[in-house]
């Protein structure tokens, strides 16, 4: 069970989480949801496509993007999570580092807070977590905002990775956040080579063994490396790629994928989970 402010979510089977950028520079579909009324459209689409959750970020974390002050990250976000929230029942996650977009994205709806630093760039969104008993995802990343692509690459992924997340937990916990509220993320594409994030991917298994207590997700949707597996391909060519990612994370433990494509996921993953059962 994973707890957030609103309900308790049963993970028993792999669950989808679809994304809207409610931002005009988001590496793959910026500036296509920017009204409400697109939103809600894009909205409506991913559920009647198998959509679990919805992650609505209002600051662009590609390469080269720049930051953005918390109250336009406000004014771009809350709107949207008032309006999904009126008119559908699903959980929303807020995609976001700051606390004061994180609480008034709790406060419009959102139940969960996805925050990429980890609690690295401020831990005060755990105590706003704790207090709101909203969800939080905890993602690996490594550098600043600026400098999170650019990082020169650790020799050991896997345990990298693994000891970021340990303090990334006992952050939480110093603030009040219960384990039932953490899902912890391996950051596919934060920090990592091309060559890392395979790795991450294919030996998945043994951090869902380190953290058995804790779901894991990944998102790599339409990331970089996969366009140049696929012979360096732009991110709206990368569906099968991103397909096959999310499948290998699935059968290696990951709970819930984070996805632009969902109807095409949701049914790969119907098909995987079927032959894994079969």
């Amino acid at each position: 069970m994973w707890q957030t402010s609103r309900r308790k979510i049963s993970l028993e089977r792999p669950f989808v989480m679809g994304i809207l950028n409610v931002t005009p520079d988001s590496f793959s579909d910026g500036g296509e949801y920017s009204t409400i009324d697109d939103a809600l459209r894009r909205v409506e689409n991913m559920i009647a496509e198998g959509a679990d959750i919805i992650d609505i970020g209002g600051e662009s974390t590609r390469p080269g993007s720049k930051p953005v002050a918390a109250d336009e990250e406000i004014s771009r976000v809350v709107p949207a999570i008032r309006a999904i929230v009126k008119r559908f029942d699903i959980p929303i996650s807020v995609d976001t580092t700051k606390p004061e977009v994180a609480e008034r994205a709790v406060n419009a709806g959102a139940e969960i807070i996805n925050d990429i630093s980890g609690l690295r760039w401020d831990p005060r969104i755990a105590d706003i977590a704790a207090r709101t008993r909203a969800g939080l995802v905890l993602m690996h990343s490594r550098g600043t905002f600026g400098s999170l692509h650019t990082q020169p690459p650790v020799e050991d992924i896997l345990h990298e990775v693994a000891i970021d997340l340990h303090r990334a937990i006992d952050v939480a916990n110093s603030g009040g956040v219960k384990n039932r509220q953490v899902v912890l993320d391996v950051g596919i594409g934060f920090g990592k080579t091309h060559e890392q994030n395979l790795e991450l991917l294919a030996k998945l298994g043994k951090l869902v063994s380190e953290f058995e207590q804790f779901p894991i997700l990944v998102g790599a949707s339409r990331k970089s490396f996969i366009g140049r597996i696929l012979g360096n391909v732009p991110p709206s060519e990368r569906l099968q790629g991103s397909i096959a990612a999310a499948v290998s994370a699935v059968g290696n433990g990951a709970k819930i994928v984070r996805v632009h494509d969902v109807g095409e996921t949701v049914a790969a993953i119907k098909m995987a989970t079927a032959i894994g059962a079969g």
